[in-house]
């Protein structure tokens, strides 16, 4: 009995704990303070965790769960701020915020980093030929737009001819950004061989740079994170419970 009771208390206590931790929970809102820089990195680390691609069909409905009893009121007692924060993270990682449908798990913005990293690799692959340089900027535009296309804003439905012609030009622009490049490298004579690989391997970041926002109409959720850095020169209210729509139009400044 004295062990139970025991085991009990360091349980109650350690919530208790958790609780304490934790801020305050608000449906909706990010767990960190957006009026710092060091709480707008906190939050976008938060939203590109890995760790929510292994959460279980189980755990995802249980986090559902959990969010619609606060919603309505009916909370069980002894929940915490921290078991809350870390459903909302969940349901947020997930589910569409418009069609409450599950994301495919390479396009979620979670998975960007495991699954874009190896695309990022042979984007900088030395001694790439033509046909490998077209196949990674290809790959990695593709890999883009899908990104953008999951994450839409789905409030409002854009033909799908406005998405494929956004991606036909993201992906022609970087290839022939590549490509060019690539072979204005080479014909440049005053350039030892050491120094033209050194450029060459920096040739797919204008490629990639200049093109990171053209997949889609409007603004991706990758766009999103000029708000780490910049909050003002791009206001946006991403991630909420409703919607992952940029404010930029109605902010052009």
């Amino acid at each position: 009995m004295a062990d139970t009771a025991t085991t009990a208390s360091a349980a109650a206590a350690s919530a208790a704990s958790a609780s304490s931790d934790a801020p305050p929970f608000q449906l909706g809102k990010p767990r960190f303070q957006q009026t710092s820089f060091y709480g707008r990195f906190r939050h976008f680390l938060d939203i590109i965790d890995p760790r929510t691609l292994f959460v279980t069909e189980r755990r995802l409905r249980e986090a559902v769960q959990l969010l619609e009893d606060y919603k309505h009121g009916t909370l069980r007692p002894g929940v915490t701020n921290e078991q809350l924060w870390s459903a909302q993270k969940i349901k947020q990682a997930i589910l569409h915020p418009d069609t409450n449908e599950k994301i495919f798990m390479p396009f979620r913005m979670s998975g960007y980093i495991p699954f874009g990293t190896p695309i990022v690799v042979g984007l900088l692959l030395p001694n790439q030929t033509l046909a490998s340089t077209v196949f990674w900027q290809w790959l990695n535009q593709s890999h883009n737009a899908c990104v953008n296309y999951a994450n839409r804003n789905a409030t409002k439905p854009s033909p799908a001819s406005k998405f494929i012609q956004g991606y036909l030009g993201a992906v022609i622009s970087a290839v022939s950004i590549a490509v060019g490049l690539n072979v204005l490298v080479q014909k440049a004579n005053k350039f030892t061989p050491a120094t033209r690989l050194l450029i060459q391997r920096f040739v797919p970041f204008p490629a990639v740079g200049r093109l990171s926002c053209r997949h889609a109409p409007g603004c991706s959720s990758l766009c999103k994170a000029s708000c780490a850095w910049q909050p003002s020169a791009w206001p946006c209210r991403w991630p909420s419970a409703s919607s992952r729509k940029c404010q930029r139009l109605k902010h052009p400044n």
